[in-house]
């Protein structure tokens, strides 16, 4: 007797079982609530399944998916959908640049069978295949548990990069990539093992910045992409929270301002039009090509009494990479004190056509703001889009871009107003940007039952290949290089 292996059987039950399921043929038009919606949503051809479920548990349901020349069948197990990878796989492949059609048969205890069709349309533009994020509660006490993640996917295996844990609940914040490469990136540590991670390769260099004489800290950054420069803001921060109001917390800064920290040179710098006194400079970004450098500038004023007032224009200044000089000459992209709004987390494309952006009323710190949406700037003409297929009546804050321009990935609580949940959506040739859809998980229950927010999601084309031990032993026994702020071009 041939001998079969338990994979073997196991495949052979399954695949027979899928051909065994029949699909119902009398039934009627109908509708339904799936979650997550995918209905009518452009996917990357590498993106995991779209693993959904029906209103409840007790619901039958049969999905049929059609690419132009395959179909798969799945049967909802307690009002779930779980689609089988290597078949999904399959699909995607056959239906890359045309479409998947999806028909949804459901049926209540007490009613006959309906039927859902919508399609899903797969774009030939793949996906980086890493996304790493800070999981967090959605308070400002709990900081016993959180981490930085990093998820692949193709698939849905998660790991712990960091998670502070194992560095006495640490806070720890701000990763970023240069050019999306897993291998070259940072991080920040605050309170126990204080300071910022420079990580390259298999090499882990600990900074601290020393400002005006005092103790500071690098906050946001943005990689030149020479890979030789960092841009980052210091921030005074502080928190107020409302008694009556549906922004709950308010977040803002005494004062920030701009530094470059040169990494061959091992020196931070700035100039007095990106420090001064009189105006709050922060979310530095360079431009693809390296030349400029675009932040965020407001007037100062006392706070936190006149927090409303602080509104947030987006400025733009030469950089030259070769001596790392600032230009002097500044250029204003959008002027609040006109549009009556504030701007923060700029983003330009890798192909340096749009520019991506947080707008809301007031403020810098929009992942409290109601009104806090995105909008797309075409730096050729310097049109406005409103992005009206991705903003919803919650907020929609920070965001990052594919290494190939046709993602983006945003943190929105539009599920319930309280967790952050990531969002990607794609961008065409045209600029057109489609209906965004909720990062896959392998339960469709998995955001239900979380109690985490997903803040800062940065796409990488590699994975971080340092491990979580490699990473709490820096944090414990490397000592901070202390970096003394200089200013120059006075």
């Amino acid at each position: 007797m041939k001998a079969y292996s338990l994979l073997s059987i196991l495949l052979i039950y399954f695949t027979q079982t899928a051909c065994d399921i029949k699909v119902p043929e009398q039934v009627q038009a109908g509708d339904v609530q799936l979650f997550p919606n995918y209905e009518s949503v452009t996917i990357p051809v590498n993106i995991a399944p779209l693993n959904f479920r029906l209103p409840a548990a007790d619901m039958e349901g049969i999905t049929l998916l059609k690419s132009p020349n395959k179909e798969l069948k799945v049967k909802a197990d307690k009002g779930v959908f779980n689609i089988p990878v290597s078949d999904w796989k399959d699909l995607l492949h056959d239906a890359k640049g045309k479409e998947i059609q999806a028909s949804i048969f459901f049926k209540e205890e007490t009613n006959g069978w309906k039927r859902k069709d919508f399609p899903i349309y797969i774009s030939a533009d793949s996906i980086d295949s890493y996304l790493t994020y800070r999981r967090i509660f959605p308070g400002y006490r709990m900081w016993n548990e959180m981490g930085i993640y990093q998820r692949c996917v193709e698939n849905f295996v998660e790991k712990p990069v960091l998670t502070n844990q194992y560095t006495n609940n640490s806070c720890m914040n701000c990763h970023s990539f240069c050019q999306q490469n897993g291998e070259k990136w940072l991080f920040h540590q605050r309170a126990y093992y204080n300071g910022t991670y420079l990580v390259e390769n298999d090499q882990i260099k600990k900074i601290t910045l020393e400002k005006d004489g005092q103790a500071s800290a690098f906050v946001y950054p943005y990689w030149h992409p020479s890979g030789k420069y960092v841009a980052f803001s210091t921030n005074e921060t502080h928190q107020d929270f409302h008694y009556a109001d549906p922004n709950r917390i308010e977040v803002y800064d005494e004062s920030s301002d701009i530094v470059i920290y040169d990494l061959e040179k091992e020196r931070a710098y700035s100039v007095p039009w990106l420090a001064s006194s009189k105006h709050f400079e922060t979310f530095p970004t360079f431009t693809p090509d390296g030349k400029s450098l675009i932040y965020c500038s407001a007037d100062s004023v006392t706070m936190p009494d006149q927090y409303r007032n602080v509104k947030y224009n987006l400025l733009k200044v030469s950089f030259q990479p070769e001596t790392g000089e600032i230009g002097n000459q500044i250029d204003t992209l959008y002027n609040a004190r006109k549009e009556g709004r504030s701007i923060k987390f700029p983003r330009v494309s890798p192909d340096g056509k749009y520019l991506l952006y947080t707008i809301s009323d007031y403020g810098n710190f929009s992942i409290w703001h109601k009104d806090a949406d995105l909008r797309l700037l075409h730096l050729d003409t310097f049109e406005t889009d409103s992005l009206t297929t991705i903003n919803s009546s919650d907020v929609e804050s920070y965001h990052s871009w594919s290494s190939n321009g046709h993602w983006i990935v945003f943190s929105s609580r539009r599920l319930d107003g309280l967790f952050t949940r990531p969002f990607i959506a794609h961008i065409d040739a045209a600029g057109k940007v489609s209906k965004p859809f909720l990062l896959p998980q392998q339960s469709p229950d998995y955001y239900g039952n979380s109690l985490f927010s997903f803040n800062i999601p940065e796409f990488s084309q590699t994975p971080i290949r340092m491990s979580q031990k490699e990473l709490v032993h820096a944090s414990k026994e490397t000592e901070a290089q202390v970096i003394k702020l200089v200013y120059t071009q006075d």
